[in-house]
């Protein structure tokens, strides 16, 4: 089955750094999914409003993925959000879809790692990170499962993280061009359960509505990092 999910996502133009059967492995060991805001979910452009961002189809992949984990595990899977930045939208999706922390104004982006982590009693390598630039290295070096988006503008930084084991996947779409539904359609793809994710949430089972139940009820937490230190924003 890995074999195919693997053949289907090369030849839309994925890289697989880590062959599928590994990622899957490596997958089998997440127990939280943190996300870069700019560049991952959009382009990196601003807007008047000195903000990015997001499109309904990279939030479906995600629900469906939280989903499928739930599936798995039957507990919510940890969620968050680390930018470099300050952004209301980013601010908004994670109210929106409940995830349980953000940061935000993080330049040193390990210092919000290990915070996490400390919160949810979990290790640097039960985490999957997705991620497009230089300042989220520091966590792709440590993290368990990297999914990295691609951008054709930055050879070179590409093939420094490929160079340097920085990915375990390259994404085919480009950043703000539905980059995280892809990397969501293939987790959960690699975990063989695709289907019947997409069956549950068509009928809007009850193991669904439990699931929703429970997302519905995680808050979102906001922070940000002063003097190397992680406060409350």
């Amino acid at each position: 089955m890995n074999n195919n999910i693997e053949k289907i996502f090369s030849e839309i133009g994925g890289i697989f750094l880590t062959d599928a059967d590994k990622i899957s492995e490596k997958l089998k060991g997440i127990k939280a999914f943190i996300f870069d805001w700019d560049g991952v979910f959009n382009n990196a452009v601003k807007n008047e409003n000195k903000s990015s961002n997001f499109n309904e189809a990279d939030s479906m992949g995600i629900n469906m993925l939280r989903f499928n984990y739930f599936l798995h595990n039957n507990t919510m899977p940890n969620c968050a959000i680390i930018s470099g930045e300050k952004n209301e939208m980013a601010f908004y999706f994670c109210t929106r879809e409940h995830f349980s922390a953000s940061y935000y104004k993080v330049a040193d982006k390990i210092i919000a790692l290990e915070h996490f982590c400390k919160q949810n009693n979990i290790e640097k390598n039960e985490v999957c990170y997705m991620f497009d630039d230089v300042l989220d290295l520091s966590i792709a070096k440590v993290c368990g499962l990297r999914m990295m988006v691609n951008r054709n503008a930055n050879p070179l930084f590409k093939n420094y993280v490929i160079q340097n084991n920085l990915a375990d996947y390259i994404t085919a779409h480009e950043s703000g061009n539905f980059a995280v539904r892809e990397v969501c359609e293939l987790l959960i793809g690699l975990t063989e359960t695709y289907n019947e994710v997409m069956e549950h949430r068509t009928a809007f089972s009850p193991i669904y509505r439990d699931y929703f139940t429970q997302r519905q009820a995680t808050g979102t937490t906001f922070f940000t990092v002063e003097n190397n230190e992680v406060v409350n924003g």
